[in-house]
């Protein structure tokens, strides 16, 4: 039992950063998705410089 705990302790912080840093990261994703949508679609209209 000693040891779930231990292995628990030295893996959450880990799994912690790592969830955050995955939802901080996804809505940058989502971002930069509708960016490069909307270059393609300028790009397909022929409105680009």
């Amino acid at each position: 039992m000693e040891e779930l705990f231990n292995l628990v302790g030295n893996l959450g912080f880990p799994i912690a950063v790592t969830l955050y840093l995955l939802v901080r990261i996804e809505g940058k994703l989502e971002l930069l998705t509708q960016s490069i949508n909307q270059l393609s679609q300028t790009l397909t209209d022929g409105k680009a410089l």
